[in-house]
Order: C-alpha cells, then sequence, then structure tokens
C-alpha cells in the first residue's frame, strides 16, 4: 500500500490556502472524496488498491460540499467537483437544492462527480440499501434533473416521488454530472446518463477499455459519445497527464497527498510549470 500522507483538510487555513493555491498556479478545478463514516472494521474490499483496505482509514474527510463552499468563496474561478459523492446515500430532494445553492453562489463553478459506493457497512450505517443503490443513483440523477430544469416538477419513480414542487433556487444550468468508478457498469451508467466520466483507479490501458464501454453504452442510448467528459485522476505526472491529454481526455485530476501547504506548493507548482503551462501553450 503506498505512503500517503495527511494534510489538514478539515481546517479553514488550509481549505482556502490550498483552493486560493490551486487558482493561482492554473489548476481548473478542485474534486475531494466522500465518506460519511468509515467502519472501525469492514468486510469490503476497497476496489482501488490491491491490499483491500482503504489507505489512511483514520484520515479527516470533510463533507465535499461543505469543503467545496469554502474553496470556492476563497477563489475566483475555480470549478468545485466531486470526486466522488456516494449518490444513492443522499435524499436527492434535499441535494438538489443544496447543490443549486452552491452553483448559484459560486457563480456556476459546480460539477457533482457521483458513484454508487463500495464500502457496504456505511451503507448500512447511513440507512441505505446497498444491494438496490445502482437503481437508486439511476433515479436520483432524473429527480436532480426533473428538479433543476424544471419550474414545477413532478417524478413518480420506485424510490422517490414528488408532485407540482418549486425548488428555488434553480442552478445557473443543469449541473453536470460525472459518473465515477471502475467497473463496466459506472462505465454504461456514464454512457447511459452521464455528462462526464470518472474511471477511477483505471490503469491507461483499463482507462481505453472503460471508454469504449461508455462510448458504446452512450451510441446504444442514442446519445453523442464526444459531449461526454473524460477524466482521468493520477499522480503529480506530467508526462502523464500530457499523454492522456493526447489521448483526448477532457480532464487530468492530480492526486494531491502532500502534508502542508509548502509542500503543496512545491509539487503542484512544479506541475503546473511542466503540464498546464506547456500545454497552454502548444
Amino acid at each position: 500500500m503506498p505512503a500517503y500522507q495527511v494534510a489538514p483538510v478539515a481546517t479553514a487555513a488550509y481549505t482556502r490556502g490550498f483552493a486560493a493555491l490551486a487558482e493561482e498556479l492554473g489548476f481548473e478545478s478542485l474534486w475531494p472524496v466522500e465518506h460519511v463514516v468509515m467502519p472501525a472494521a469492514y468486510a469490503s474490499r476497497y476496489p482501488y488498491d490491491a491490499s483491500g483496505r482503504m489507505p489512511i482509514p483514520d484520515a479527516a474527510i470533510p463533507d465535499p460540499l461543505i469543503w467545496n463552499t469554502w474553496a470556492a468563496a476563497a477563489t475566483q474561478r475555480l470549478v468545485v467537483g466531486t470526486a466522488i459523492l456516494i449518490l444513492p446515500q443522499h435524499n436527492p430532494v434535499v441535494l438538489a437544492k443544496t447543490l443549486a445553492s452552491l452553483d448559484v453562489l459560486s457563480g456556476g463553478r459546480v460539477i457533482l462527480g457521483i458513484g454508487v459506493g463500495w464500502l457496504r457497512e456505511e451503507a448500512l450505517a447511513v440507512g441505505s440499501d446497498f444491494r438496490s443503490r445502482g437503481r437508486r443513483t439511476d433515479e436520483s440523477i432524473d429527480v436532480l434533473r426533473a428538479l433543476w430544469s424544471q419550474e414545477v416538477a413532478s417524478f413518480d419513480g420506485e424510490f422517490f416521488r414528488f408532485e407540482d414542487v418549486k425548488c428555488n433556487p434553480r442552478p445557473t444550468r443543469s449541473i453536470p454530472i460525472h459518473v465515477g468508478g471502475h467497473s463496466d457498469a459506472a462505465a454504461r451508467r456514464a454512457g447511459r446518463r452521464g455528462d462526464g466520466f470518472l474511471p477511477l483507479g483505471a490503469a491507461p490501458r483499463e482507462l481505453a477499455r472503460l471508454r469504449s464501454v461508455m462510448e458504446q453504452a452512450a451510441v446504444d442510448a442514442g446519445r453523442d459519445p464526444a459531449a461526454i467528459e473524460v477524466s482521468a485522476i493520477g499522480p503529480a505526472d506530467a508526462a502523464l497527464a500530457r499523454g492522456y491529454a493526447d489521448a483526448g481526455l477532457s480532464r487530468y485530476i492530480v492526486a494531491s497527498h502532500e502534508p502542508d501547504l509548502d509542500a503543496a506548493k512545491r509539487v503542484l507548482g512544479e506541475f503546473s510549470e511542466k503540464a498546464i503551462a506547456s500545454m497552454g501553450e502548444a
């Protein structure tokens, strides 16, 4: 398992400083993660490490939407995303209001990255049925878009029902929803329903295969796969980022593990100089 370091992400000073630094260095967006609770022991297998265990299980994981309000307030143009928010653990009617509020207050800078979740014990603690998380996710996406796009919205589904309701404020636009995950099911969901795809934990070869699965699902659903943004997540490796850009990916998200702002400035500054600036000049 990699030796991850832990930054003080739950402090206001670090959050404001990191967001301002990212904007200063030319980064487009920030993508915090979500876990509502972490069980002290769990049988579920973490899918993004060969050990099956989540690195730094005792690290603070602030609520990503509250964290993003601080990041947005400290910046002018930085996009605030989530990689990922565990959608079936949320009531989408409440979530629609929260996200719309953040989008309006930030001037239209929100992207919602979602996934179904891998941690059965967390779902149980939240009160969400782990077995139906895929269907609940699909329906939640439909609920969010209905509330964001319709002045008076109604919905009649398996999990959620409402009639003639208004959700104000409405966002500046229907907030883009990027589907995250490592499975073929996630790739197909992105193709059928997503504005973007976040193939989490995928090496370049696997990412290409998942991208193909996503594109075929989009075609089967009568959608244009070229309109679906595909992002990669990886280390602060400029050559790797340029390779993904050359392969036509929309975004490279740097996984930052620096323990403090000084280290983040050094590592991300070097990445910005070698990758962001050079690609901007190309």
